[in-house]
């Protein structure tokens, strides 16, 4: 499964650079391809070193313009969590509504799934407005800083 969404994601960004008259280069793609082996959310710090730990050597102004064209193509969405650099996640599929905890001490964010809570969102309607997605972010604290602050004040 994961690499037909590889190649879905890798056709999408061929079908989009060619749509903008862009350039295919090995670089772009080997960014996508390690961004799409991911399975959390990264900053452009951990992705430029996990580059250069696959000897894959790219500059980080590369990376960040190869990050807004994957923005622009929908692969990869953008997150800003409390006062933390900026986070990205990949795209798959037609996932656009969001949860996130955000463990105020570690860093550390979770994605999770409440459908119960998207039935209820997707079921509200407001005067003048047509939802179009949402995200939430919760903001405490990760079961790994609690035990840490428990053994810390004994």
């Amino acid at each position: 499964m994961e690499e037909k969404i590889k190649i879905l994601a890798k056709n999408k960004f061929t079908l989009f650079l060619d749509s903008k008259k862009l350039r295919k280069t090995t670089e772009r793609f080997t960014i996508l391809e390690k961004i799409f082996s991911l399975n959390k959310h990264f900053d452009i710090e951990t992705l430029h070193s996990m580059l250069d730990d696959d000897s894959f050597h790219v500059s980080k102004a590369t990376i960040y313009n190869t990050i807004n064209l994957l923005i622009e193509c929908g692969l990869v969405k953008k997150h800003s969590f409390d006062k933390q650099q900026a986070k990205y996640g990949k795209v798959v599929g037609n996932t656009t509504n969001q949860y996130f905890l955000i463990c105020t001490e570690c860093g550390k964010v979770k994605e999770v799934k409440d459908l119960e809570f998207s039935a209820y969102m997707n079921a509200r309607k407001y005067n003048s407005f047509t939802t179009k997605y949402f995200q939430l972010n919760v903001y405490g604290m990760c079961n790994n800083c609690v035990r840490k602050i428990k053994r810390k004040n004994k």
